[in-house]
């Protein structure tokens, strides 16, 4: 007669269950959705900060992991410490499986800091923002209006720009309440004339209506140089209002390497290319010690901006977006924190389940 089978104990049931959990969930985030939380203003309106959304790994196609050694649901560090979560002493080459979408124009997209060196590229911290400028587009921004290929960018119904907003006495956090405006999107001027505010157009006209509202003033760079603008060195004209025009780069494009294309495009050759050695001597590019008279592009990119435009560090700054640095499109939020309320005042109802555009 066969012996019966050894029930489990209770803790080795917990044990089961905690591993087949952790295996489930790792397996969603990397196939179908990861949650994303808004940590930064740069894309108010349209996401704002205490936001929790889905990304959706399937529309563009799941990559593979390029750094398969990591502690699940973990990135970049273990919990609560600074010891790193991951080992690279393994590097596949970049895969994506197919997708039923590609990333279009306009399209909300999480990918990982293109600039950020230091970690492996699907390692890199998430960072969110629009695609308005797509394989082949010319961007260029002229007094603050964003243009793609010369004719006017679609502007996102909730885009903001920054403002002094002159008044005839003080006011309190009510009185920017009533006009939609959060706590941590305007600050007074030091001499008590008005206030320093980020919001939409359509705020803004509403504004100039009210009696204590003396002056408005979008606060528009003129032709200058910027600090940090990308490409760095190209021209001394551009900033964050005034910019381009810019071509983005994409899969099969040649260039013949004029000391203006090395200018524009050796950045991006030199770090996302996937060559051994980049070398820039003044105005000429080096491939393996070679000179370089003409290049085509290995993949595509993208040019990143937050609908937060005076307030977003983006691809004016730090230029392209790899295609293999593309995480996901943002699909859906799924709730919505305000800091600055308390209780269940704190959660934004509306948002809850609200799709993202």
């Amino acid at each position: 007669m066969s012996k019966s089978k050894q029930k489990k104990s209770a803790a080795r049931e917990w044990i089961d269950a905690l591993v087949f959990a952790v295996v489930a969930a790792s397996l969603i985030r990397w196939l179908l959705l990861e949650p994303f939380t808004i940590p930064t203003a740069s894309m108010e309106r349209s996401l704002l900060v205490g936001d929790f959304l889905f990304v959706s790994k399937m529309h563009y196609g799941t990559r593979i992991p390029k750094t398969p050694i990591q502690m699940p649901l973990t990135h970049q560090k273990i919990w609560g410490t600074e010891i790193p979560s991951y080992s690279d002493a393994i590097q596949l080459p970049y895969y994506r499986l197919p997708g039923f979408a590609d990333v279009e124009r306009n399209d909300v997209v999480v990918f990982n800091f293109p600039t950020e060196f230091q970690y492996p590229n699907d390692l890199k911290t998430n960072y969110i923002k629009r695609a308005v400028g797509t394989p082949g587009d010319v961007v260029e921004i002229k007094n603050g209006d964003l243009f793609i290929n010369s004719e006017p960018a679609l502007k996102p119904e909730e885009m903001q720009y920054s403002y002094d907003v002159i008044t005839n006495r003080p006011l309190n956090h009510e009185f920017f309440k009533d006009y939609d405006i959060s706590q941590g999107s305007y600050s007074p001027f030091m001499d008590g004339s008005g206030y320093w505010v980020f919001t939409t157009d359509e705020i803004i006209e509403r504004l100039k209506s009210s009696p204590v509202v003396t002056e408005v003033i979008k606060r528009i760079q003129n032709p200058g140089g910027e600090k940090g603008i990308f490409p760095e060195g190209l021209s001394t004209q551009w900033n964050r209002d005034q910019y381009g025009p810019l071509t983005v780069p994409g899969q099969g494009w040649t260039i013949e390497m004029t000391p203006d294309h090395v200018m524009r495009y050796g950045f991006t050759i030199e770090h996302y290319e996937g060559h051994e050695q980049v070398e820039i001597k003044g105005n000429e590019l080096f491939i393996d010690g070679q000179k370089v008279d003409s290049y085509t592009f290995k993949q595509d990119y993208y040019f990143m901006m937050g609908d937060n435009r005076h307030d977003s560090l983006d691809s004016r700054y730090w230029g392209f977006v790899p295609e293999d640095h593309v995480v996901g499109k943002a699909w859906f939020l799924w709730l919505s924190l305000d800091k600055y309320e308390s209780m269940f005042s704190k959660i934004r109802w509306s948002r809850i389940f609200k799709g993202i555009n």
